[in-house]
C-alpha cells in the first residue's frame, strides 16, 4: 500500500535549525511517521483520504535538542493526533 502524506507547513515557535538541521528533522519526519503507520496501521481519520487544516502539539523542545530526536517526536504526536 502506498500512502502519500502532505504535510505543508510546520512551525516550530522559537526554534532556530540550520539547513542541515533541517533536513534531518524532516527525515526524522518522514521516517518516523511511515514507521508508525507500518507498524500500527493508517489512523482512521485517512483510511478514506481526508483532510486535517491544522493540529497544534505540545513538544518540549529546546534548541539544544537533536533534529533527529525532534523529528521523532513531532512524527509521533501528529500520528497521535491522527489517530484520536
Amino acid at each position: 500500500m502506498n500512502i502519500n502524506l502532505q504535510i505543508e507547513k510546520l512551525i516550530l515557535e522559537g526554534i532556530e535549525l540550520s539547513p542541515r538541521q533541517r533536513r534531518q528533522l524532516q527525515a526524522a519526519v518522514e521516517t518516523e511517521l511511515s514507521r508508525l503507520c507500518t507498524e500500527n496501521g493508517l489512523p482512521p481519520s485517512l483510511q478514506n483520504s481526508g483532510t486535517i487544516p491544522k493540529m497544534p502539539a505540545n513538544l518540549n523542545i529546546t534548541n539544544n535538542s537533536n533534529p533527529s530526536l525532534m523529528g521523532e517526536q513531532i512524527a509521533q504526536s501528529i500520528y497521535g493526533g491522527l489517530s484520536q
